[in-house]
C-alpha cells in the first residue's frame, strides 16, 4: 500500500512552467521600472515555496507499508518517507484486525493486534479503501488460520 498522488511528475513539470509563465505576465508591464524589482522578489517566492509544497507531497509519499499473511505468520513492513524501516510481526493464529469507526487519528482506524502490540495499517488511505482493506485482511486472517 502506498499514498495516492493526483498530480503524477509529468503534471507536476508542466503546472511549474505554466504557473512561472503566468505569474510572470504581469513583470511584462512594468519592465524597465523600479516597481519591477519590488514585485520581482515576492513573485519568484511564490514559485520556490510552490515548488517547496509539492517535493514535500512527493517526499510523503514515499511512504509505504506491505503486509504479507501467510499459515505462519503475519509481517508487516512499514518504510517511512525517509527510508527507516519499521516492522512487526505475529502469529497468524493471535493476530486480529480492529477497525475503529471513530477516535482514531482518522475515520475507520484499521490496527493490526499481536505479540503484545498493536500497530496501525493503512492510515494514509481514503476512508473507503481503509473499509475495503479490513474486509481483506480480516478474510485473509480468516484463511491463515484454515477458517474459509
Amino acid at each position: 500500500m502506498w499514498p495516492h498522488r493526483s498530480l503524477p511528475r509529468r503534471g507536476f513539470a508542466g503546472f511549474m512552467l505554466a504557473t512561472s509563465l503566468m505569474i510572470s505576465l504581469p513583470l511584462f508591464a512594468v519592465l524597465g521600472t523600479p516597481v519591477l524589482w519590488v514585485i520581482l522578489p515576492f513573485l519568484a517566492g511564490a514559485v520556490v515555496l510552490m515548488w517547496w509544497a509539492l517535493e514535500r507531497s512527493y517526499a510523503a509519499g514515499r511512504l509505504h507499508e506491505e503486509l504479507v499473511i501467510d499459515a505462519q505468520e503475519v509481517l508487516l513492513t512499514r518504510t517511512n518517507p525517509r527510508g527507516e524501516v519499521q516492522k512487526w510481526d505475529c502469529n497468524a493464529y493471535w493476530a486480529q484486525a480492529q477497525i475503529y469507526p471513530t477516535g482514531g487519528p482518522v475515520a475507520y482506524y484499521i490496527t493490526l493486534r499481536g505479540a503484545g502490540r498493536e500497530v496501525e495499517l493503512g492510515a494514509f488511505l481514503s476512508e473507503d479503501e481503509r473499509k475495503a482493506l479490513f474486509d481483506e485482511v480480516r478474510g485473509a486472517l480468516r484463511m491463515a488460520r484454515g477458517g474459509a
